[in-house]
């Protein structure tokens, strides 16, 4: 584990975790809402042996700092700072991963940063909101939450946020699971989740249903079948990007890589692997710089 300051973040720290091969193809995982970077250790397993894992926690979740200007938590600010992260690795491309939130700033990445996108994988994710009226509504409700979420504090968010219907596949998992993801989402910065809200939420995001077809980089698409909306944007998204991949896990829901994770791993074991090995870097992987 390591915190780097970042100057896109006026100085704010973020947290970043890595296992797998030091010398492998570099591979940024990004987490969803109230995430962390834990979600993804499950994959050192199956890939650390050939890839780099590296999983960020973006500003305002996790171990990383929570800024108080909700200004540092835009889009903008957030590519910025993982352009940033991948400077102070010596990453010179990487391939991107990401799920639902971490999805949405995934591809924001790799449409802006071509030039260091090896690859991109994305779970749940959004291309954004087209409409302009129903993105407006979006930043509404989003910053409604939001400064609810402040005035009632962290727990009863998330025993809010975990009832949604959204997660309603989750009451296949076991007892243990559900409980260390409740204790997880419960150890986020109430202020942290709130400035994300109103930064990277899905209304205040830019839409990028016009800029698919810039991505050139090899691109799989994952959704679980019983969440049809997000099925749906994954194959929109699919028809957009030439020579994607597409794929639909069955027996699950949003967060098809908790609710079945070998088949997600399988998807994104076979698709990494089609992919030509990526340099770590232009001067090749070394130690991070690290900052107390």
């Amino acid at each position: 584990m390591a915190r780097v300051a970042i100057k896109a973040l006026n100085g704010a720290h973020l947290n970043l975790e890595e296992w797998g091969a030091p010398r492998g193809a570099p591979l940024l995982a990004l987490h969803g809402f109230t995430g962390c970077a834990s979600t993804w250790r499950f994959l050192a397993d199956a890939l650390g042996e050939s890839y780099r894992l590296l999983a960020v926690e973006v500003q305002g979740h996790g171990a990383s700092d929570a800024p108080k200007d909700p200004r540092l938590y835009t889009m903008e600010r957030t590519v910025q700072a993982l352009e940033e992260v991948l400077d102070l690795l010596d990453v010179g491309r990487i391939h991107w991963l990401g799920y639902s939130m971490g999805g949405r700033i995934a591809l924001s990445a790799a449409i802006a940063l071509p030039s260091r996108t090896a690859s991109l994988t994305l779970e749940s994710a959004s291309p954004g909101l087209a409409a302009p009226q129903e993105r407006a509504a979006r930043v509404r409700d989003d910053m409604r939450m939001a400064d609810w979420l402040l005035e009632v504090g962290i727990a009863p968010f998330v025993d809010y946020w975990q009832a949604l219907p959204l997660w309603a596949s989750q009451a296949r998992l076991d007892p243990e699971v559900r409980a260390r993801l409740r204790a997880q989402r419960l150890d986020n910065h109430p202020l942290g989740l709130a400035n994300s809200l109103r930064g990277v939420g899905a209304g205040a995001q830019p839409a990028l249903y016009h800029r698919l077809r810039e991505i050139t980089a090899p691109a799989l698409f994952i959704a679980g079948e019983d969440d049809a909306r997000y099925v749906a944007m994954a194959q929109e998204m699919h028809k957009a990007v030439a020579g994607s991949r597409l794929h639909i896990i069955k027996e699950a829901g949003h967060a098809a890589h908790l609710e079945q994770p070998a088949a997600f791993v399988k998807q994104v074991a076979a698709f990494l692997n089609a992919v030509a090995t990526v340099p770590a870097g232009p001067t090749g992987a070394r130690a991070l710089r690290r900052s107390p």
